[in-house]
């Protein structure tokens, strides 16, 4: 049965549906953290969130990442609605704008390539890196505390908190974790001091965008901050990477500097630690080849 309760939930949560019916509730595709729903009132369609084992924080931090996305006015992100605790219920709630879907045209992957080219131009107002508060990358909280250097950031807020979580689930045998230290050691070597420090979206992989039914881009379930834009475009080649068309509309947009491929197995350490953290040792291999390449043996 369809759980009636979602349907109540929404229109006790979102401003204006108090008029209007709940004509369906159906589950739908979407979001690898929690329960997914599309509710249908008689007016408009929602796609909504829920946990009912973790607080409302995590979806009032992925609601605050799409509006500061959406300022931005570089790419089209779903409008959250609502986003807190569930009405009369422990845990969280995300509703959203519901977005009709349709084929990944060529012209919309390259609109998306574009899209986030222009997004990666917005910069921070002082030149810092960070967000003013932190947020989550799936379920493990993101430290974004602000920083003058990057490689300082990259350190201390990315690599460092990871590198604390996985030692204490067992993840980290002594090879691993003094190879990882000594790469934190060494990103001077690397990495740029002062690169812009680009609006991202911080979780970017295929299934963190959707093509609309109209022919535009929408990107959604973001971990967003200001850093490296190397950062985005190193995780979006992680695992199977987007069309090529997305790659060469944005190079065209925004050139990428030649030194990017020697950085980017360092900026997909911190999503393959993520990984390794909430997935387990399948994720080591890959986490070791990085580390031996950078740092010597794991």
């Amino acid at each position: 049965m369809k759980p009636n309760w979602i349907g109540d939930a929404v229109l006790r949560a979102v401003p204006g549906l108090a008029g209007e019916g709940i004509a369906a509730v159906r589950e739908a595709r979407g979001g690898d953290i929690g329960e997914s729903w599309c509710v249908e009132t008689e007016r408009r369609k929602l796609f909504v969130k829920v946990r009912r084992d973790m607080t409302a924080d995590l979806f009032r931090r992925e609601a605050e990442g799409l509006r500061l996305l959406g300022r931005a006015e570089a790419i089209a992100v779903p409008e959250p609605l609502y986003a807190g605790e569930i009405p009369g219920r422990a845990g969280g709630m995300l509703v959203l704008e519901w977005i009709e879907t349709g084929p990944a045209r060529p012209e919309t992957v390259g609109a998306l390539g574009a899209g986030l080219a222009a997004l990666h131009r917005r910069t921070s107002p002082d030149g810092r890196y960070g967000l003013h508060e932190d947020n989550y990358i799936g379920l493990l909280p993101q430290e974004n505390g602000w920083l003058d250097s990057w490689i300082a950031f990259y350190r201390d807020r990315r690599l460092m908190p990871l590198a604390r979580l996985a030692e204490a689930r067992g993840l980290l045998p002594k090879g691993r974790w003094e190879s990882l230290h000594r790469l934190m050691e060494r990103l001077d070597r690397w990495l740029p001091d002062r690169p812009a420090a680009s609006l991202l979206h911080g979780d970017l992989w295929s299934g963190n965008w959707l093509a609309g039914a109209d022919g535009r881009p929408w990107l959604i379930d973001p971990a967003v901050y200001y850093g490296d834009r190397e950062c985005d475009l190193a995780f979006s080649e992680l695992f199977g990477g987007f069309p090529a068309r997305f790659y060469a509309a944005y190079r065209e947009a925004y050139p990428v500097d030649p030194g990017y491929e020697e950085r980017k197995p360092i900026y997909q350490l911190y999503h393959l630690l993520v990984h390794l953290i909430l997935f387990g040792e399948v994720y080591g291999p890959s986490v070791d080849r990085v580390l031996r390449r950078y740092a010597g043996h794991a």
